[in-house]
């Protein structure tokens, strides 16, 4: 008993080493279940934000706390490494593999791209709000920034000071959107011409959801991510600008 006692505590006092042996043999089993079981069609990164989500939510329950599985002593590191930081570090890490003559060639496309996802995406996320019963422009605003990503969603939410619960369905709409990104791209790459630079960044624009653009376009073609994911990073910038200023100041004009 006591081995496993010295055992615990090395791993808890090693928390963020830890967390990363536990993602890795979480990646490793959804890569497994991919290749095997769908033939790369549901890419591994996608099964290992189902599986994310689920132990989140089995972490939870557990415990009764806030924080998923974090909330599981011995693995307390992955709130460390699901944090802020690492995940602004891998989104600005995507960018490196841009070659800035790729990036020059998207011009306006680039940049109107943007706004229309951005606009669009608010736009969808605002009527399922309204659809649903809010009709505050405060939550109406945070859920629209939610369906933008599920990055911006918390940003607007927390700058308007919306309702937590408000701000968390926010959370589940970007993630919806994400995982519908990344899991079928690789169905309509081919019909949309989703095969050079030009139209990766476009596309990143026009979807805006960094993880999902990305785990889409390394199941389409590995090549493309970087050019994606720049866009897509972009768009996660301008939606947290616009979202909680300009979009919600129209919304408030339509719901007072």
């Amino acid at each position: 008993m006591e081995f496993f006692e010295i055992l615990e505590s090395v791993f808890v006092k090693n928390g963020l080493i830890t967390s990363f042996i536990f993602v890795g043999f979480i990646v490793w089993i959804s890569y497994f279940f991919s290749n095997r079981f769908t033939k790369g069609r549901l890419h591994g990164s996608a099964i290992a934000i189902m599986l994310g989500l689920l132990l989140a939510y089995v972490g939870g329950s557990i415990t009764g706390g806030k924080n998923g599985i974090a909330d599981i002593t011995i693995l307390s590191g992955v709130g460390l490494l699901g944090g802020a930081m690492f995940r602004d570090f891998a989104i600005v890490a995507t960018a490196y593999g841009v070659k800035l003559e790729e990036l020059k060639e998207a011009g306006a496309a680039g940049v109107l791209s943007l706004l229309i996802g951005v606009i669009l995406s608010f736009v969808v996320g605002a009527i399922t709000a309204v659809a649903f019963g809010y009709t505050d422009a405060v939550s109406i605003t945070t859920i629209g920034a939610g369906a933008v990503t599920y990055i911006v969603g918390p940003v607007t939410g927390s700058a308007l000071n919306a309702d937590s619960d408000v701000i968390a369905l926010s959370v589940a709409a970007g993630l919806i959107k994400s995982m519908l990104v990344m899991i079928s791209t690789p169905f309509v790459a081919k019909s949309i011409g989703l095969d050079n630079p030009r139209s990766a960044m476009i596309f990143g624009g026009l979807m805006g959801t960094t993880s999902g653009v990305a785990a889409g376009l390394a199941a389409t073609d590995p090549k493309l991510v970087p050019y994606g994911a720049m866009t897509a990073t972009f768009y996660t910038g301008l939606g947290c600008l616009l979202a909680p200023s300009v979009l919600f100041l129209i919304t408030r004009v339509f719901f007072a």
